[in-house]
């Protein structure tokens, strides 16, 4: 019935569907098996894409040929440029999506792929020959070869579902958990554990008093994700959120609950993510506070169904609706559904290679969930990678991996493989120490040429990329060159509470003051409107943070270099540690069970200290 693919990919979420349209696209036949063909590419919890550090990686993923940016853009509903009165290094690009447009943008996309084939079932087995896995056995019994697999069970792997003192077997809410490859597995080696993650009530739209809630408008300009040309609404056509808050009373409510909570009666064992606590989690931690912001996000066009972003909870339903109609604005709320936990089995991803690949077993790759994180945007840009990884071991060409200097993406996976993580991980901009250089306006500047090389990025990618370079380069060069007159800068200067000057100075110069933009020198300055007409909105973005930011930029540059030097002293897989006596006995242990490739990934396993660095350095240094 089948025929041997290069690449299975186990699950159809966002890990799945960006791993199995980078295997497909790259050249490789791809399965992507399901257990239900009408929940791929699913928004499970709440209904937006990007944020603070996540919008950057979604970036990342669309400047590689991923399709999270383009369906996020087909299918947003408001947009918005998160900490635009901070540095560019902190802005991150964040849209409401309509839920179910973005699940059927994502599947047209996949159809439309060629290479990609789809099978409704559950993967009940692994099939191992030699230590490594050469495909996967079906619950209707179906043995399938492929010469790589890709496992993105997303909350599925045993998952419980629990609401108050009720407990369902599932791995969302409606539909069945998936079993087998958990238990096979660890009897094969491999170490597995339980996370814990929820979400709120859904809420009818129509018992809602919009009247007692703030306003949140979208962006007066939408940037979108894409760096491709997708058709996207106009800024007038956005839907609005709101805001509202919880109370005292809300809160005094919401404990009566907690003798039937799942969480504190110990039914839950697995951790929670700290970065997006229920409710009553937010309850007991931040004791002090009077009230919680709630943000009341519509699901789409056609819906009147409302998701209450900040109010997940396990507590009994009666409960959650009891405490949301003292929220101001929910007095005669209906609920559509109670908000849940769910705990689920995950593999602790230091038991993983830089490239997704597992180190137990060849040929078999985890994505998303089951390495520990959380969010749609990390499960997809490790989807991308492990589809990348896995087409190449098919095609017996070499791994493809990113480093913290060129990607949040590198962040994410060096941080999981050498930290490791008990909790969801959830990406920030706090954790890349080369913020400035990961910004999100450039990662097609970073990634694509790369990513074309690979065979994934497209020829008209490359093109948008290179085009780009030569208009940013050009602007700097304009910049530079072009003198303004005291008399044509001073009105414009004056009325940006700047300085006047008294003699001709560059305009690159007069951009470097504070508070001053390149678009206000545009629209300001008339010479400088005919000369810098022929450039687009994002070439001139581009030139003016290169420019205002250049010492910043060469500083990250020069410690990237210093940084460098350990990434590229490699260590031999075959290396032995108990000859290092003077090794603590920790690091001794970390790096055994690690396997570090270089100094530079050694320097960043959690409990190894400088000293064990300097130790293992100076030992190979003779």
């Amino acid at each position: 019935m089948f025929t041997e693919y290069d690449v299975i990919v186990v699950g159809a979420g966002h890990a799945g569907c960006e791993a199995a349209a980078a295997a497909a696209n790259m050249g490789s036949k791809v399965l992507l098996i399901t257990m239900n063909m009408q929940t791929i590419a699913q928004m499970s919890c709440n209904p937006a894409m990007g944020g603070i550090a996540k919008g950057q990686i979604v970036r990342e993923i669309d400047a590689m040929g991923g399709y999270s940016g383009v369906v996020t853009d087909k299918s947003m509903i408001q947009f918005r440029m998160l900490n635009r009165s901070k540095g560019p290094a902190m802005w991150s690009p964040r849209a409401q999506s309509d839920r179910m447009l973005f699940a059927s943008a994502w599947r047209d996309m996949l159809e439309q792929t060629p290479n990609v084939d789809f099978y409704q079932d559950m993967v009940a087995e692994l099939m191992v020959e030699h230590h490594q896995v050469c495909g996967v056995v079906t619950g209707l019994g179906h043995r399938i070869k492929a010469k790589a697999v890709v496992v993105t069970s997303g909350t599925f792997l045993n998952g419980i579902i629990h609401i108050g003192e009720k407990q369902l077997g599932g791995g969302r809410m409606g539909e069945k958990a998936a079993t087998g490859i958990t238990e096979q597995l660890v009897a094969l080696g491999f170490e597995a554990d339980r996370l814990k993650t929820g979400t709120p009530p859904r809420i009818d739209g129509r018992s809602l008093d919009y009247s007692k809630m703030d306003v949140q408008q979208g962006d007066d300009e939408i940037v979108g994700f894409s760096y491709l040309n997708v058709p996207k609404i106009a800024a007038h056509q956005q839907l609005p959120c709101h805001i509202t808050y919880t109370s005292e009373a809300v809160h005094e409510v919401l404990k009566t609950g907690f003798d039937k909570s799942p969480m504190y009666q110990g039914r839950i064992q697995g951790t929670g993510p700290r970065y997006c606590p229920s409710i009553e989690d937010k309850i007991n931690r931040f004791a002090d506070r009077d009230r919680h912001q709630l943000f009341v996000e519509p699901e789409g066009w056609n819906t009147v169904e409302i998701y209450v972003n900040g109010f997940s909870s396990s507590l009994p339903e009666e409960v959650q609706l009891k405490a949301l109609r003292l929220v101001p604005g929910f007095e005669a709320c209906k609920m559509f559904r109670p908000g849940y936990a769910i705990e689920y089995d995950y593999f602790p991803p230091t038991q993983l290679q830089y490239t997704l690949e597992t180190k137990g077993l060849k040929n078999l790759f985890f994505a998303g969930q089951i390495n520990g994180t959380t969010g749609y945007e990390e499960a997809a840009c490790q989807g991308l990678m492990a589809g990348i990884n896995a087409h190449q071991k098919a095609q017996h060409l070499p791994a493809f991996t990113l480093g913290r200097a060129d990607a949040y993406i590198g962040v994410l996976i060096d941080d999981l493989i050498n930290k490791g993580t008990d909790e969801p991980y959830r990406m920030f901009t706090s954790r890349a120490e080369f913020r400035t250089l990961l910004r999100q306006d450039n990662a097609d500047l970073r990634l694509t040429e790369m990513s074309y090389r690979l065979g994934l990025a497209s020829q008209q990618r490359m093109e948008a990329v290179a085009q780009k370079q030569q208009d940013v380069n050009q602007l700097k060069t304009l910049l530079h060159a072009q003198s303004i007159d005291p008399e044509e800068a001073n009105p414009f200067l004056t009325a940006h509470n700047s300085a006047a000057i008294t003699e001709k100075q560059k305009a690159g110069k007069i951009l470097l003051r504070p508070g001053i933009e390149l678009a206000a020198m545009q629209a300001g300055i008339p010479s400088l409107q005919t000369a810098l007409a022929p450039f687009g909105t994002e070439s001139l973005e581009q030139a003016s943070i290169q420019l205002k930011y250049d010492t910043y930029i060469e500083k990250e540059r020069e410690l990237v270099l210093r940084m460098s030097q350990l990434e590229n002293q490699l260590i031999p897989d075959s290396f032995d540690y108990s000859k290092l006596q003077a090794l603590s006995n920790e690091a001794r242990q970390k790096f055994v069970k690690i396997r570090p490739r270089t100094l530079g990934q050694a320097s960043r396993i959690s409990g190894v200290n400088p000293s064990d660095v300097q130790i293992l350095m100076v030992y190979m240094g003779r």
